[in-house]
């Protein structure tokens, strides 16, 4: 979860994404922010999100992401 918050920092250092949520429903997180979160979950955590897994509710906070992250991992 540490590399995880390290990479959401390095998109935005402003905000606190251990305690935030609504990341993608309040606008901290853009279009943009997301393909370059897929593309780092990718090569540091060798996890694929599929299409079908790219929907706000996944993305709105780390904890959200984490638990994607988690899920897809163990498939």
């Amino acid at each position: 979860m540490n590399e995880l918050i390290a990479i959401l920092t390095d998109l935005h250092d402003d905000v606190d994404f251990t305690t935030e949520t609504g990341l993608v429903e309040n606008g901290i997180l853009n279009s943009l922010d997301i393909v370059t979160l897929i593309t780092e979950i990718n090569d540091r955590f060798d996890v694929m999100i599929p299409a079908e897994e790219i929907m706000p509710e996944n993305f709105d906070s780390a904890e959200a992401l984490w638990a994607l992250i988690s899920r897809l991992d163990e498939d």
